[in-house]
């Protein structure tokens, strides 16, 4: 299953883009996490391995995720016309995804954030989730970006809005 999902955030794209690399923000807008805590390597650089434990509703599901690109590594002075990659894979029980996410400048106080997922289930159990939830993965995918945006917008914090 693949999918490609995108928002406009009213702020510069290198502030975007700080904000999003800032571990200390990922429970501000990342609904659901109860824990991100890399294993080895340092948090959002290349090869950092993290293991990462998310709840929705009753459901728990806890995953391995592997940086696998970041481009540009220093987050400050960024190129106008380049474009910032932040790539990860999680592998899960009966579960590998890919997240491609791409950051670009649409005007000089506006960025667009394109996230390119891609989900592989195995078993039957799994491909039938994959199958039956398709739209909810994406729903999933496009509430973290609106959350992210109201968060970099206006600072707010998914943990008071749930209460």
């Amino acid at each position: 299953m693949k999918y490609t999902v995108s928002i406009e955030i009213a702020l510069p794209r290198e502030r975007v883009v700080q904000l999003l690399a800032d571990p200390a923000h990922l429970p501000k807008w990342l609904r659901g996490l109860v824990l991100h805590e890399p294993l080895s390597g340092v948090h959002g650089q290349v090869g950092t391995e993290s293991r990462v434990v998310m709840r929705t509703g009753h459901q728990t599901t806890e995953g391995t995720e592997t940086i696998t690109r970041r481009e540009p590594a220093n987050l400050h002075g960024i190129p106008r016309d380049s474009v910032v990659h932040f790539d990860r894979e999680i592998v899960a029980e009966g579960m590998w995804s890919a997240a491609r996410e791409r950051l670009t400048e649409s005007g000089p106080e506006t960025t667009l954030w394109a996230s390119e997922n891609e989900y592989r289930f195995s078993g039957v159990p799994m491909r039938l989730v994959g199958l039956l939830m398709r739209g909810a993965f994406r729903k999933q995918s496009r509430q973290h970006m609106q959350d992210f945006k109201a968060f970099a917008e206006q600072g707010t914090d998914v943990r008071e809005a749930t209460g």
